[in-house]
């Protein structure tokens, strides 16, 4: 009897957490887990350490590279889906190349928003959603240079928190997305403002960015103008607006989607052989009355871990782990179980 054959789209903490448990509870099944990266598994909260003379992508991997070897997994790296079929359970690939699977879990994560005004700006702005993009970001800002972040959500607040504490400058020009994914009551948020401002972060409240330029020669590399003809100068415009669900090559596949792709407690989709974790799907909660979305490390984590056990046969709801509430410590500085991994 031929072993069934699982896939897993993405390889984040969601999609390795589902890994390593399908091995755990089928030793003879085919795992392949299929990414649009380069690199092996790694923790994206690892990388602000390109800050602190991380500058070898070994140094971040969760696993050794013998690990995938070792566990009997097919690693398809620099791989992108961009189709599903859910009645005939095959992938279609962007290079034209199909694969059929037993069971599907999605575990696609989600990619940094960015406002359509400034889309054109795309170019012009560093990211810091890989490792690549970190260590060009890392190149980009000279020694006691400045960054310019524009929203400031909890991704990019910790990188802000790095480079504070190695002599870097930061401005963040707040909006509706600073925080995220934390819902802050308009009563807090003064609070939390100042809590970044004793961080060493520098606040730039209620200013709309509209354009990113370059900077004029001798001048700094980036010059980003608000809607009232306002300016700034930084080294680096960094966006950090939360993350989209990156679930379009999943439009086709029969599965209920709306911003995310919708499942059960139970991370199970409309499609009898599809599930999904992590940041790409929302989750149907009864308390709510509404499908909502979770985040952070260890929920995300879960949630592979939680999605595999049902598709090897249990009937296990998710349920979060983390309080979501952000705070102040008794240093005064923000403090989130976001940051906590």
């Amino acid at each position: 009897m031929e072993a069934i054959h699982n896939v897993i789209i993405g390889n984040g903490s969601a999609g390795n957490g589902a890994a390593v448990t399908l091995r755990e509870r089928d030793p003879d099944c085919r795992i392949t887990i299929i990414t649009m990266g380069s690199l092996p598994f790694y923790n994206r909260y690892d990388l602000p350490r390109v800050f602190r003379g991380c500058y070898d992508w070994r140094e971040i991997l969760v696993h050794p590279l013998s690990y995938y070897d070792d566990q009997n997994i097919t690693l398809r790296r620099n791989s992108r889906v961009t189709d599903v079929d859910g009645r005939n359970r095959a992938i279609v690939f962007a290079h034209n190349e199909t694969m059929h699977y037993d069971r599907l879990l999605v575990c696609a994560g989600g990619q940094g928003y960015l406002p359509e005004e400034l889309s054109d700006y795309r170019g012009l702005m560093n990211s810091f959603s890989s490792f690549e993009a970190a260590i060009s970001t890392y190149k980009a800002l000279p020694a006691g240079g400045t960054l310019i972040m524009l929203g400031g959500d909890m991704i990019g607040l910790d990188l802000a928190r790095t480079l504070i504490d190695t002599g870097y400058r930061v401005v963040l020009l707040t909006n509706e997305y600073t925080f995220w994914p934390h819902r802050v009551a308009d009563d807090e948020r003064d609070g939390f403002i100042k809590a970044l401002e004793h961080m060493g972060i520098e606040v730039v409240d209620g200013v709309r960015p509209v354009t990113v330029e370059e900077g004029e020669a001798g001048k700094p590399a980036r010059r980003v103008i608000f809607e009232d003809g306002g300016d700034i100068l930084g080294d680096v415009a960094m966006p950090s607006y939360g993350l989209v669900p990156t679930a379009e090559f999943m439009l086709g596949s029969g599965v209920d989607i709306e911003r995310g792709m919708l499942v059960d407690p139970m991370l199970h989709t409309t499609d009898e052989n599809i599930w999904a974790a992590g940041d790409v799907c929302q989750i149907w909660s009864a308390e709510d009355n509404a499908y909502r979305f979770y985040y952070g490390w260890s929920n995300v984590r879960l949630m592979g871990e939680v999605a595999a056990r049902n598709v090897t046969g249990a009937n296990e709801a998710f349920e979060g782990l983390e309080d979501e509430r952000l705070r102040v410590d008794r240093k005064g500085h923000l403090a989130s179980p976001f940051w906590e991994h």
